[in-house]
């Protein structure tokens, strides 16, 4: 069949067979040989071809498809504030590895191939104290009241409020407010002494969530005294909050100034208020920094929302589709 189909093509077949005896003198000596009567199915043939056309064609549409849609996802991430390094990497890649058209799912599984995944996402609670710090505007006092009335209303906990803020018009009534409708005490301090004894006072609560003044990480005495202020704070999570609606060049320059005071966790707010979100899968795969909330409106305490690393994929990629 061998020698048959490689004379005949695949499609051949064998239709009479018979032993014959060839050579010899006289009738000594011969050899046995077999006979064959083969035949090519010409139209199984032709049907094989046409099979093998369609898989060559649809072949060369998939790898169209790649090549139309490279265009438009570059566009995308441009378009989107994603690093030009990463976005060279991505295309380089999808033009090397992408293997059929869906490049959307290739590109999920891209993504999330780079991002850091932690051994645990961590916790609301995993300390009883817990500290927001950021630039001025970020929206830290709405978010705090966001996770004082998931503590308190969704898990049931007891929940205390403290508040650093004293050098902003209105920040200490604007918690007070919150600290009212949710029926939380609230304690204003001044210094580190007043910070002590707060925390002394409400060591019976569950969670105990402080408020700080916005800080300018360009300004070294600003960020000096922050540090002074978290160093000794073990028992403290504290989060740094940071608004989706700046540029990714100043997000990574706070990341980088406020990382020295102890931070060690992120929730990025007011996802509501851009249509860019290359800023977030920069700090993903970049920064390699995984936020832990993400916060989506001003309802207290609807529009706040943990996040794992495919939830932000999906969020990035599904943003392109809604365009």
């Amino acid at each position: 069949m061998g020698k048959i189909r490689n004379d005949l093509g695949s499609e051949a077949f064998i239709l009479q067979s018979r032993q014959v005896r060839t050579g010899g003198f006289f009738g000594f000596f011969t050899k046995q040989s077999v006979e064959v009567i083969a035949l090519l199915d010409v139209e199984e043939g032709a049907e094989s071809a046409r099979k093998a056309e369609k898989a060559q064609s649809s072949s060369l549409v998939e790898k169209s498809i790649i090549k139309e849609d490279i265009p438009s996802w570059q566009s995308y991430f441009n378009d989107q504030g994603v690093s030009h390094l990463l976005i060279e990497e991505i295309i380089a890649d999808m033009q090397g590895t992408a293997k059929n058209g869906d490049t959307k799912r290739w590109l999920e599984h891209w993504l999330l191939g780079r991002a850091s995944t932690p051994s645990s996402p961590g916790s609301l609670y995993d300390t009883q104290f817990l500290t927001v710090v950021g630039p001025t505007g970020v929206g830290k006092t709405t978010t705090l009241a966001k996770l004082a009335a998931k503590a308190k209303l969704e898990d049931g906990k007891s929940v205390a409020f403290i508040t650093l803020d004293t050098y902003r018009i209105g920040a200490v009534e604007q918690l007070k407010t919150y600290a009212e409708i949710l029926k939380m005490p609230l304690k204003v301090v001044y210094n580190t002494e007043d910070y002590e004894k707060a925390k002394q006072e409400l060591s019976s609560y569950d969670l105990v969530l402080t408020d700080t003044a916005g800080r300018n990480f360009l300004n070294p005495e600003s960020m000096d005294e922050l540090g002074g202020l978290l160093q000794d704070q073990m028992d403290h999570t504290k989060y740094l909050v940071l608004s989706l609606t700046s540029k990714y060049e100043d997000l990574k320059h706070v990341i980088q100034h406020f990382s020295r005071t102890g931070v060690n966790r992120l929730i990025l707010t007011k996802k509501d208020e851009t249509a860019s979100l290359g800023a977030l899968i920069n700090i993903l795969l970049i920064e390699n920094t995984i936020p832990l909330y993400i916060t989506n409106g001003q309802n207290v305490p609807d529009d706040i929302s943990t996040v794992t690393p495919k939830a932000i994929v999906s969020m990035f990629l599904q943003q392109k589709r809604d365009a």
